[in-house]
């Protein structure tokens, strides 16, 4: 049975009824697009059939949830792609559109992966990120002072020798923020 084949291999069945009602074969619930969009933005692999005849109108609902998130949020397809995209149906390049649409995501998807690993890659080695986290720190402190009540800033246990530093540094740094405080209230 090709239903049972399909979830052997963790692929989610949904059912599509007539009363335009999705079914979840597997937690056996009446589900939305919503929840569909849901699925797919966390990566579960699921083939919508009509319930009726056993079609598979993935393609179709899937189709839908972009309609539904381009109409209810910030839209993502630009006017000009969407000409350019309809215009190619019925040209002799449709069947070379869908290829070239799915190479450009795998190459956008690893770009981002790659440019995400190397921003936290430099993080970890840049002087400028720890100094940014000292003024972090530094901010919390000085916010914890002048809201009371506040949660206490979380810190870390850096080395005795550079404790004493650091320490007086930032004593130093919030002496010169008081007297700005201090001039600004005048």
């Amino acid at each position: 049975m090709a239903e049972t084949a399909s979830q052997d291999d963790n692929t989610v069945i949904i059912k599509k009824y007539a009363n335009r009602r999705l079914y979840n074969t597997r937690s056996s619930s009446y589900i939305t697009l919503d929840h569909l969009a849901k699925m797919t933005r966390e990566g579960v692999d699921y083939k919508v059939l009509d319930a009726k005849t056993g079609t598979d109108i993935t393609h179709t609902i899937l189709t839908q949830i972009i309609m539904e998130e381009e109409s209810n949020g910030e839209q993502m397809l630009p006017v000009n792609f969407l000409r350019e995209l309809i215009s190619m149906y019925g040209n002799s390049m449709q069947s070379l559109v869908p290829h070239y649409l799915e190479a450009s995501m795998d190459n956008f998807r690893a770009n981002q992966t790659k440019l995400h690993k190397a921003f936290e890659d430099s993080l970890g080695n840049n002087p400028l990120a720890k100094l940014a986290e000292q003024n972090m720190a530094m901010f919390k402190a000085a916010a914890s002072a002048f809201m009371p009540g506040a949660e206490k800033p979380e810190t870390k246990a850096p080395p005795a020798a550079e404790n004493a530093g650091d320490l007086a540094a930032l004593r130093d740094q919030m002496a010169e923020i008081q007297k700005r405080l201090d001039a600004l209230g005048k």
